[in-house]
């Protein structure tokens, strides 16, 4: 393996690890209170 191949594996790992980090951080953290929940919008 050459080091442009380890280069791009390692970019996307690391983006990979970052948008899971974002998406974590949208739905337990400090943004989730202006999240809605849609279940609770529609009451049957």
């Amino acid at each position: 393996m050459d080091s442009s191949a380890m280069q791009i594996g390692i970019a996307l790992a690391a983006a990979v690890v970052l948008m899971t980090a974002f998406a974590v951080y949208t739905s337990f953290g400090p943004p989730s209170k202006q999240l809605a929940d849609p279940f609770d919008d529609h009451d049957d």
